[in-house]
C-alpha cells in the first residue's frame, strides 16, 4: 500500500518520527527578508507559533476592530502590543473550504476542499495535500492541534485525518456537522474516538489540552507549533455561563453568543499567560483569526452588535463582510507594538509565512499563498504582493440575512476578486460555473471610496470588467494536480518489494540525498536500484526498489519506516504498512482453509463455505449445484478475482465452478466465465457459466506456481444474478 509522506529533521526528529511534506520558497521579491528570518531563526532557533482560528468571527466582533458591546479585553490588548491586519481575507465565506485553504495555502479554485457538506459531501484533503503542520514537522517542530479540524470523512488512520496531515497530537472534532455540538458524546484523541463526561462542554476541554500541550513543549529542546481551532462563536449559542451580558435586554440566543466571543478571548488570553509563564512569550508569535464572517443563525442578530463592522454581508457572502477577517499578529521583541498593516493578505498567506518565521522551513512550491513573513519582521515593503485575491462559492445553506445581501441568489455558485482597489463579485445562473462569461451577472466595487460595496460600477468600467472576468477565469482548475514531494512508499507483497521515491518539489535543490531502509529484526532488503543522489533539483526525483525477505514466520501487517535525508538537514520517513504473503500450504487443502492474498469481488465480500447471497453478506445459502450441497468452497459475485499463494508447493487444483442453485432460482440471467491463472499465465478457462449448463469440473497442473488467481467475470454484459461458485475448490501440494 502506499505510504504517507513523513519528514524527520535530526536525531530529536528521528526518535519521534516526525512528518513532513512538500516545501515552496519564498517569491523573489522576499527574498531579502526571508534570509534574513532564516538567520535570525538559525542564531536564536526558530520561534514557537501558535495559531488561534475562531469559526464564524465578524471582522467587527472585536474591540481592535470596532466592536462595542462585547468585551474583548484580551486580543485588543494583543493587537495594541502588536500588529492588526486591516485587509485580512479568509479564503472562503463558509468554514470547510476556508480551513482548507488556510492549511495548504491554496485558494478555493485550487484546493481539494471547495465548498461546505451542505453543498454535496464531506470534503477531505488527501495524502498530497500538504499543511502547514507537515512543513513545520520539516524543521524539527512538534506540533499540536486542538479543537475543529473540518474535513471527513471521521475515521482514524485516513489521509484526511489530522494525524496524517502533519499533528502529532490531535484532540476535537474531525467532522463538520460534530463540530456543531458543544456538548458532545466524545472526541477524538488521535486517531481514536474518546468518550467523555456527560455534561462537558468541549471548548473548555479542548482549551484545557492546548494549555498541556504549551507545558508539555515550552522547555523544548525544539520549537511547538499550536494550532487551537475552538468552535466558538459558531452557531448554536450554547455556554455554561452567559452571566455577563445578563443584564441586558437582549435575546437569550445573542447574550449566549456574546459570551462565546467573550470566552474565545478568554481563551487566547490564558494561552498568552501560559506562554509567559513558561517563560517562551519572548520567542513565540501568536496569530489570531477568524475563518469567515459572522453568522446569523440560531436567532443570532449580527446586526445587533454590528457584526460585519463597515461591511456588506455575512458568512456566505463574497461580499467583503463574509470574507474579510480580523487578524492580530503578536509576539514581543519581534513585532512593534500598535503597528498596522493594510496589506491584502489571504489566509492562505499562513502555510509559507509560517515557513518563513521557521527559518525557511520547506513549503510546496506549487502553492498560491505567499509569505506576508517581512511583515511581521519589521519590512513590510519587502513582502510579496498578490497580483489578485480569488474565491469561490458552492453554498445550499441559505439563511435570510446573507440571501438578502445576494439578492436572493445564495445557492447560486458565485466567484469573487480583489486586484488593488477593485473588487467583483458575479453570479452563475445556477449551480454549473463552466456557462459562458455573458451569462454570469457581474458586479463591481471600488474599494478605496466604497468599502460598503453599495455601488456597483461595472457599467462604467467595462475593461475592468473585462479583465476581471479573464482572472476569475484563470484562477480555476477543475483538478489541481500537485507536484510530487517528499519521499513516499509503496509496498508490494506479491512482488516482495518496497518502492521508495524522494521527489523534490520545491524551488531548491536537496543535496546529498540518501534512502535508508531499517528492518525489524530478522529481516533482510536488499537495495536494486540507486540509494543515494548528489543532488536533486527542482522537479527531479530518485526511486529506490527494495527486496524484501522477511523471516519464516512474521506477524502482519508491519510496518516498514523507510527514510530520506540530505545534508541540508532535511529528513523525511514514509510509513508504511507491509503485509507479507501467507505462508504457501505444506499439505493438501481447501482453498476456503486457507488465508487468501487479496480478494476482490462484485457484491460484497467473498463468502467462505457459503454462496454468495442477497445482502452484502453473512447471507449466503449452502453451496449447492442441481440440488447437490457441498460443504466445503467460495461464494463470489462477478467480477471476482482470489489470489492465494500457493509458493511452487502446489501440484495439482481441483473445483467445480458455476451459476450455483442460489442464483439460478433467482433468475436465469446469470452468465458468467471462470479462469484460473498462475503467475500471470491462463492455465485453464470455461465456457459461458449458466444455471441451466450447470458447473464446469477443474482439474489443472500449478506445479511451480507461485500465485494462483481464481478469476470469476460477467459473460453477458448483464452482471445481475452472477453469483457464482467455486465448490470443494482444492489444492494437493508435491
Amino acid at each position: 500500500m502506499s505510504s504517507r509522506r513523513h519528514f524527520l529533521t535530526g536525531s530529536a526528529a528521528a526518535a519521534v518520527g516526525l512528518a513532513a511534506l512538500p516545501q515552496a520558497l519564498q517569491p523573489a521579491q522576499a527574498a531579502a527578508a526571508g534570509t534574513a528570518a532564516g538567520a535570525a531563526a538559525g542564531a536564536e532557533g526558530p520561534p514557537n507559533l501558535v495559531v488561534i482560528l475562531a469559526d464564524d468571527l465578524g471582522y467587527g466582533d472585536l474591540g481592535a476592530y470596532g466592536q462595542k458591546l462585547i468585551t474583548t479585553p484580551r486580543i485588543d490588548q494583543l493587537a495594541a502590543e502588536g500588529l492588526r491586519f486591516t485587509d485580512a481575507y479568509s479564503a472562503a465565506a463558509v468554514c470547510a473550504p476556508s480551513r482548507a485553504a488556510l492549511l495548504t495555502g491554496l485558494h478555493t479554485g485550487h484546493a481539494a476542499v471547495r465548498a461546505n457538506p451542505s453543498s454535496g459531501g464531506q470534503g477531505s484533503l488527501g495524502a498530497g495535500d500538504t499543511t502547514f503542520a507537515e512543513v513545520l514537522r520539516a524543521r524539527g517542530y512538534r506540533t499540536g492541534l486542538f479543537g475543529k479540524w473540518g474535513f471527513g470523512p471521521e475515521a482514524g488512520d485516513q489521509p484526511s485525518h489530522p494525524s496524517a496531515r502533519g499533528f502529532e497530537e490531535f484532540y476535537g472534532y474531525i467532522d463538520h456537522s460534530h463540530a456543531h455540538q458543544y456538548y458532545p458524546a466524545y472526541l477524538w484523541n488521535g486517531n481514536a474516538k474518546e468518550t467523555v463526561p456527560t455534561g462537558t462542554f468541549a471548548p473548555d476541554a479542548i482549551a484545557a489540552r492546548a494549555l498541556g500541550f504549551i507545558d508539555a513543549h515550552a522547555a523544548g529542546p525544539a520549537p511547538f507549533l499550536l494550532f487551537l481551532t475552538p468552535n466558538l462563536p459558531h452557531a448554536p449559542s450554547e455556554i455554561p455561563d452567559a452571566s455577563a451580558y445578563a443584564s441586558q435586554s437582549w435575546t437569550q440566543a445573542n447574550k449566549s453568543h456574546a459570551a462565546q466571543i467573550s470566552l474565545l478571548d478568554a481563551q487566547v488570553g490564558a494561552v498568552v499567560d501560559r506562554l509567559k509563564a513558561r517563560g517562551v512569550a519572548e520567542r513565540t508569535v501568536v496569530l489570531v483569526a477568524s475563518d469567515n464572517g459572522p453568522h446569523e443563525e440560531g436567532g443570532v442578530n449580527p446586526d445587533l452588535f454590528d457584526a460585519n463592522g463597515p461591511l456588506r454581508g455575512y458568512k456566505r457572502n463574497l461580499y467583503e463582510g463574509g470574507v474579510r477577517v480580523p487578524l492580530v499578529a503578536w509576539s514581543p521583541g519581534r513585532i512593534a507594538p500598535g503597528t498596522t498593516s493594510a496589506r491584502p493578505t489571504p489566509l492562505y498567506d499562513l502555510l509559507p509565512t509560517l515557513a518563513d518565521l521557521a527559518g525557511g522551513a520547506p513549503a510546496p512550491s506549487d502553492i498560491d499563498g505567499l509569505s506576508a513573513a517581512p511583515v511581521l519582521n519589521g519590512a513590510p515593503a519587502l513582502a510579496p504582493l498578490h497580483n489578485h485575491l480569488y474565491w469561490y462559492r458552492d453554498e445550499q445553506g441559505v439563511t435570510s440575512r446573507a440571501n438578502t445581501q445576494d439578492g436572493g441568489r445564495a445557492k447560486q455558485v458565485a466567484e469573487a476578486i480583489r486586484k488593488d482597489r477593485w473588487k467583483a463579485v458575479r453570479f452563475a445562473p445556477a449551480r454549473d460555473r463552466t456557462v459562458a462569461d455573458s451569462k454570469w451577472e457581474f458586479e463591481l466595487y471600488d474599494l478605496a471610496v466604497d468599502l460598503g460595496e453599495k455601488n456597483d460600477v461595472a457599467a462604467k468600467n467595462p475593461s475592468v470588467v473585462s479583465s476581471l472576468t479573464a482572472l476569475l477565469r484563470s484562477s480555476w482548475a477543475d483538478t489541481y494536480v500537485r507536484r510530487p514531494w517528499g519521499l513516499t512508499a509503496v509496498a508490494d507483497a506479491v512482488a516482495s518489494t518496497l518502492t521508495t521515491t524522494v521527489a523534490n518539489g520545491t524551488t531548491r535543490p536537496w543535496p546529498d540525498v540518501r534512502v535508508t531502509l531499517p528492518l525489524p529484526s530478522g529481516w533482510t532488503a536488499t537495495a536494486t536500484t540507486p540509494t543515494t543522489a548528489l543532488s536533486l533539483g527542482p522537479g527531479e526525483s530518485l526511486t529506490t526498489t527494495w527486496r524484501l525477505t522477511p523471516p519464516p514466520t512474521v506477524p502482519a501487517p508491519v510496518l516498514l519506516v523507510p527514510q530520506a535525508t540530505t545534508s541540508s538537514s532535511l529528513g523525511f520517513t514514509a510509513p508504511t504498512r507491509y503485509t507479507p504473503l501467507p505462508a504457501p500450504p505444506t499439505q493438501d487443502s481447501y482453498l476456503s482453509d486457507l488465508p487468501w492474498v487479496s480478494a476482490a469481488n462484485g457484491w460484497g465480500p467473498v463468502e467462505i463455505d457459503r454462496s454468495n447471497g442477497k445482502q452484502a453478506a453473512g447471507d449466503g445459502t449452502p453451496i449447492a449445484f442441481g440440488g447437490v450441497t457441498y460443504a466445503k468452497g467460495l461464494g463470489v459475485h462477478a467480477p471476482s478475482e482470489i489470489v492465494y499463494h500457493l509458493g511452487g508447493r502446489g501440484n495439482r487444483f481441483t473445483a467445480l465452478v458455476g451459476i450455483d442453485d442460489f442464483s439460478k432460482k433467482q433468475s436465469a440471467s446469470g452468465a458468467t466465465r471462470a479462469t484460473v491463472r498462475g503467475d500471470g499465465r491462463v492455465l485453464a478457462t470455461t465456457g459461458v457459466l449458466t444455471g441451466a449448463s450447470g458447473p464446469t469440473a477443474l482439474d489443472v497442473d500449478v506445479r511451480g506456481v507461485r500465485l494462483l488467481h481464481l478469476v470469476v467475470e460477467d459473460a453477458n454484459a448483464n452482471s445481475a444474478f452472477d453469483h457464482t461458485s467455486w465448490a470443494v475448490a482444492r489444492v494437493t501440494v508435491v
